[in-house]
């Protein structure tokens, strides 16, 4: 592709995408290297006192009969200032609208940016990742409409040149170049029809190395896939203190996903006598067979109802191995509603979840009941550990827990959010060993507690709605299935003990995200915080000179 073709804006894509634009157009307030307000103040005093001055000598001369034409130096620098004056104004005030009009060479150059050769230099084609005339003509008919995106796929039976096609088409239809996001080195058959839909490449996201987390007597090094500066480092060294104190203590309390549908029915009557017969322990085995019989992992633990007038929210509890279970308790959940649509006809499925459940949101009900993986971790942090780790005092710490995590977080409102930053700690693992991201919302309902022992700290998370899973999802992606190796943790558990893998990195979220909460609380209380973001979390890569003005 030619550089020097007509483009229709003033701009070219560059490899980051950001616009390569047209140096600016010299304006006439660019005449003197004064602030702008000076320089109209000076050319519009000249333009009155020489205009005045010519006016009273002309009209001397006229009255002495001089000739016009004949003058001395300071009419002529007089003339010279008028001349001056005016061709500022006039620029200006609108030079550009001159220029639009006038200067043009033709309509059919309208918005022509020819780039000269520095310019040439700095702009980057967008790279085709294309292989073919048949895949030139593929894009095309993207481009066109005349092929769906989704079912690139399908048609071509390769899923990484499905991928490129699409990469190309979507370029093309935007003008933005994807240069910078990656296409090869991922296989793209493994997320098929599971993972990700449309693929057009994959963001690298840099994995760091907490540990080793001393757990339940056990070492362990935690994978974190983050981009915040000082996240890792500072889970590290709470990894650090927990170790050289004896190690944390874990304690699964509760496993169960739940899924809770909305069903209605022509009366309150009739969603009272549903809400019984679910929650009669007589019809709790048959329910529980009728339930299971799609999966030979899922099992029914309980169902809580709640209702609204007309409307009732079963609250179905399960156990589901190793995986997250979601899509295993909703088939479970269904094959329940079509038995007890047998039982009453007259109900109506408005839909199989109805926010009880509940996913993906902060709730007081997963709050209280938990969701998924219930585990409280604790440690006893010996009191020359935190003077000379952790850089701070048993009672700083004390002080500042009551006052940050519990007042502070009462005074907000917070939901779950009695802690200082658990949610950076679950994010991470999550993103590192393939669990569902946006399940960080609930999974990150944590209360944190720091207590005086002694000369020593007790402290302790308990995280009611951890939900993870090792088999399923993005675990069997390559670079997460890693993760989960390295923690010991991959795949499905034995036979004998069904879902100990989910168990265990469950466990090892809550200990990684105590680590985190002893490091981060010290740093605030020994006023470290901002010193140490300052050092570790800042770029001025794509930071403009004009942006740092201030700094």
């Amino acid at each position: 592709m030619d550089i020097r073709r007509r483009l229709p804006s003033r701009e070219l894509p560059a490899q980051n995408d950001d616009v390569v634009t047209a140096p600016p157009p010299r304006r006439g307030s660019d005449a003197l290297p004064l602030p702008l307000y000076l320089t109209n103040f000076f050319f519009t005093f000249l333009f009155a006192a020489t205009v005045y001055f010519l006016l009273i000598r002309w009209g001397e001369k006229i009255s002495t009969s001089t000739p016009l034409h004949v003058v001395n130096l300071s009419e002529l620098l007089s003339l010279i200032g008028v001349i001056a004056s005016c061709i500022y104004l006039i620029g200006f005030l609108g030079v550009d609208f001159v220029q639009s009009v006038f200067l043009r060479s033709s309509s059919d150059d309208d918005d022509v940016w020819i780039p000269n050769d520095d310019e040439i230099d700095r702009l980057v084609k967008i790279e085709s990742d294309l292989t073919s005339e048949e895949d030139e003509a593929i894009v095309k008919s993207v481009v066109d409409g005349a092929t769906s995106s989704h079912s690139l796929e399908t048609k071509l039976g390769d899923c990484k040149r499905a991928a490129a096609i699409r990469r190309e088409a979507v370029q093309r239809m935007t003008g933005k170049s994807l240069t910078g996001l990656p296409l090869d080195g991922f296989d793209y058959d493994s997320i098929l029809g599971q993972c990700c839909e449309m693929p057009v490449g994959y963001v690298q996201i840099p994995v760091g190395i907490a540990g080793p987390l001393l757990l339940d007597g056990k070492e362990y090094w935690v994978p974190m896939a983050t981009t915040e500066g000082c996240l890792v480092a500072s889970t590290n060294r709470g990894c650090k203190a927990i170790h050289l104190s004896g190690g944390a203590f874990s304690f699964l309390m509760k496993d169960a996903m739940t899924r809770a549908p909305v069903v209605k029915f022509p009366s309150v009557k009739r969603a009272a006598r549903a809400m019984f017969y679910l929650q009669d322990p007589a019809n709790f085995e048959r329910l529980s067979l009728i339930f299971s019989k799609s999966s030979r992992f899922a099992w029914l633990q309980s169902i809580t109802c709640s209702i609204s007038g007309r409307n009732l929210y079963p609250r179905f509890a399960c156990g589901t191995g190793d995986a997250m279970g979601m899509n295993m308790v909703s088939k479970g959940v269904q094959n329940v509603l079509e038995f007890m649509k047998t039982m009453f006809p007259d109900m109506v499925v408005i839909g199989i979840s109805g926010n009880c459940c509940s996913d993906k949101k902060a709730s007081a009900i997963n709050w209280i009941q938990g969701r998924g993986k219930h585990v409280v971790c604790e440690a006893l942090i010996k009191g020359e550990i935190v003077r000379n780790v952790l850089k701070t005092t048993v009672e700083d710490l004390v002080e500042l827990h009551v006052l940050k995590n519990l007042t502070g977080s009462a005074m907000a409102g917070s939901l779950g959010g009695f802690n200082a930053h658990a949610s950076n700690i679950v994010s991470a693992v999550f993103i590192a060993t393939g669990q569902d991201p946006a399940q960080n919302v609930e999974s990150s309902h944590c209360i944190t507690q720091f207590e005086a022992e002694g000369d020593d700290l007790h402290i302790s998370v308990s995280m009611p709605c951890i939900e993870v899973g090792t088999v399923g999802g993005g675990t069997q992606l390559a670079s997460q299935s890693a993760c989960l190796n390295l923690l010991g943790v991959k795949g499905s558990s034995d036979k004998e003990k069904a879902g100990s893998n989910a168990r265990q990195l469950a466990r090892i979220v809550a200990g990684s995200v105590l680590a985190g909460e002893l490091s981060l609380m010290s740093a605030i209380a020994s006023g470290q915080l901002v010193k140490s973001h300052m050092k570790y979390n800042r770029s001025s890569r794509d930071i403009g000179p004009s942006s740092q003005v201030n700094r």
